[in-house]
């Protein structure tokens, strides 16, 4: 019996299949997505801060528990950062509302962030067809 799937919401470096390729986690498909009531960071490392008047556009994608592990294992291990799930309702593009985890660090220490990681997220973000105000938003964090 294969392992269960879930939903789970990526919004930085983990909407880029080349980087989610890097341990192993190849999604089926990733779905863009809308996650109300949070703002992004980049320093340096994308990170999720609660906010009554913002939004995050991100990638939704099915991924098994020993995937998510593995990955943010990944990001403790190699980034630095550690990250916790949370669960969210992200709206889809066709506007359903769908239940996911989303991983976001409890605390990181704040530095510039590098262009290049940046650009890890902007491509995806740009394929997704995140709105262009978004987009600005993004680039705003290669400094």
């Amino acid at each position: 019996m294969s392992e269960p799937r879930v939903w789970t919401f990526f919004y930085g470096s983990y909407m880029n299949r080349k980087v989610l390729a890097e341990v192993g986690l190849v999604p089926e498909r990733l779905e863009p997505g809308r996650l109300d009531g949070y703002d992004i960071r980049i320093e340096p490392r994308a990170n999720l801060v609660a906010s009554e008047r913002d939004c995050v556009y991100g990638a939704l994608a099915q991924a098994s528990h020993d995937e998510l592990a593995r990955l943010y294992a990944h990001a403790q291990d190699v980034l630095g950062e550690t990250y916790r799930p949370h669960p969210v309702l992200v709206v889809t593009q066709d506007g359903t509302w769908r239940p996911a985890l989303c991983y976001i660090a409890p605390s990181m220490a704040p530095r510039p962030a590098d262009p290049a990681y940046v650009e890890r997220i902007l491509g995806p973000a740009r394929e997704l067809g995140f709105p262009r105000w978004y987009l600005e938003r993004l680039e705003r964090f290669r400094g």
